[in-house]
């Protein structure tokens, strides 16, 4: 890609994190650490890589998205916001009552969520699923799944992998966005799954580390896949816990926040040094070919 076409994808990743925090000031509170780790995965999802249109959100050739760590939702609100699904001031209503934007998507209430998730470790068995009717019905489409590392303790996670490596499911992508942290702590003291490259290559996966971060990483990634004839493939995407804001980064304490009124000013402070940032990569760049 060209550094025309990444810089537009980090001004859209910078309006998404703008758009969790709109959702934060809505609600009063809400999961923000693993919502702000998997901007970047979710922003090349739904702006570069996915077949998908958001005046048709049922369109049969479609590439499906799960997010099987349904409390990262405010990340996925944000993007199909973001992307034309639906008008942003819906964001406004998280947290009250019969919002369409509830505190776990909901596939009955919201164009652009495929199913609903929230417990943890259903979404690979329904991805899995998923990806097998559509290889049967001859598609082309795929299915991408965004998991937790703290959700990986899930035993269903791997019985779904085991049937994903049985059936050579290649349409089927999944990130692992190790942020290494949960809601009780580092991920390593509550249950620890590393190497995590070895045990899913154990299970029968193709599979990637990168910077989960570095937009062109994850969209050439994703490019190259299946990473093995015969394989589904997994990324795994080092990430950090609450990217962007300076206070929570690494943060335990954030997974889940309740906005004191000052760290949602130190917040927006953060998201504008980012602007600036990025404005000033701009000289640097054929403006019009942003366009």
């Amino acid at each position: 890609m060209n550094p025309s076409e990444i810089l537009k994808l980090e001004f859209t990743a910078l309006n998404i994190r703008r758009h969790i925090l709109r959702l934060i000031r809505a609600g009063e509170a809400g999961h923000l650490g693993g919502a702000l780790s998997t901007v970047e995965i979710v922003t090349a999802l739904y702006f570069n890589l996915m077949k998908i249109d958001p005046a048709n959100p049922k369109w049969p050739q479609r590439d499906r998205f799960v997010l099987s760590a349904g409390h990262k939702c405010l990340v996925l609100y944000a993007a199909l916001a973001e992307r034309g699904f639906f008008d942003a001031s819906v964001l406004d209503t998280y947290g009250a009552l019969d919002s369409t934007i509830p505190g776990h998507p909901n596939m009955h209430k919201l164009p652009g969520v495929e199913t609903n998730t929230g417990a943890l470790g259903h979404g690979l068995s329904i991805a899995g699923g998923m990806a097998l009717g559509l290889r049967m019905d001859k598609s082309q489409s795929r299915v991408f799944v965004l998991m937790g590392d703290g959700e990986l303790a899930e035993g269903s996670n791997w019985e779904a992998a085991s049937a994903a490596s049985m059936h050579k499911i290649e349409n089927l992508i999944v990130f692992v966005d190790r942020n290494k942290l949960q809601i009780s702590g580092p991920t390593i003291e509550v249950m620890n799954y590393e190497p995590l490259d070895e045990r899913w290559r154990s299970f029968g996966w193709g599979v990637r580390t990168i910077d989960g971060h570095n937009l062109e990483s994850i969209i050439s990634n994703v490019n190259q896949t299946p990473f093995e004839k015969g394989k589904p493939s997994v990324i795994i995407a080092d990430t950090v816990k609450s990217k962007g804001l300076s206070f929570a980064e690494g943060k335990v304490s954030y997974h889940y926040w309740k906005a004191k009124p000052e760290e949602m000013e130190q917040a927006e402070r953060d998201l504008d040094k980012i602007e600036e940032h990025l404005k000033s990569k701009m000289g640097k760049i054929d403006i019009g070919s942003m366009n």
